[in-house]
């Protein structure tokens, strides 16, 4: 039974992506400002796994869209944090900081992680400055003046960056490890570990769903 549900997780793991998609297309004319650019996130998680989804299935290695999606999910977060942070952090800080990373995960790209591997050490910096970036949002969103000034989607964005916490502190090990976690990929232990990691991965846009589901029903000016 659990062998079964745990193949069932993992096979379908990238369902919610999708359903999250079509209902951020849905409501994306009537959200507020700091949501519309955080469904550009999502639109571009969407469009990623449609195509990793299609290699795998035609047995293709997929990894180098990892790669990619890599880079692109990092910028489009940027922006979005850069939008819950305006008034409170310079946005060229978090912009020097979207450009360092994206040199550095090109350079781990072209000579240290082939595109055709996984690339676990861009991946593992990432999960570390998203984590640091939703706990520093958490502390933000503690702040009365912040609260304040952002009551109307204070639930909204409190819900999407638990999500992209949790789902970014829970794979960070998957992430570092990843190679040698492929390298071994018929042992019971690996689908067990990738069942986690898509269990969360579930989590988080459920997370996402229920953010936008707490959207504020009026347009914030």
């Amino acid at each position: 039974m659990f062998e079964t549900i745990t193949e069932f997780i993992i096979d379908y793991s990238n369902i919610p992506t999708f359903l999250v998609g079509v209902y951020t297309l849905v409501i994306y004319k009537r959200l507020p400002r700091e949501i519309k650019y955080f469904s550009w996130f999502i639109f571009v998680s969407v469009i990623i796994q449609a195509i990793a989804s299609i290699l795998f299935y035609n047995r293709e290695n997929n990894l180098p869209v990892l790669h990619i999606y890599t880079v692109l999910g990092f910028v489009f977060l940027i922006n979005f944090y850069n939008q819950i942070f305006d008034g409170l952090i310079k946005p060229r800080i978090l912009w020097t900081l979207g450009i360092l990373f994206v040199v550095y995960s090109i350079i781990n790209s072209i000579f240290i992680q082939d595109i055709y591997t996984f690339n676990s050490y861009a991946l593992s910096v990432q999960a570390i400055l998203i984590i640091i970036l939703s706990l520093t949002t958490f502390a933000f969103l503690m702040n009365d003046i912040v609260r304040e000034k952002r009551i109307e989607i204070i639930k909204s964005l409190s819900w999407i960056n638990a999500g992209l916490f949790i789902y970014y502190s829970s794979s960070l090990l998957v992430f570092y490890f990843g190679n040698m976690i492929n390298s071994i990929s018929n042992s019971p232990l690996v689908r067990y570990t990738w069942f986690i990691y898509a269990l969360f991965s579930i989590i988080m846009y459920i997370c996402f769903f229920v953010g936008l589901w707490k959207r504020p029903k009026t347009l914030i000016s």
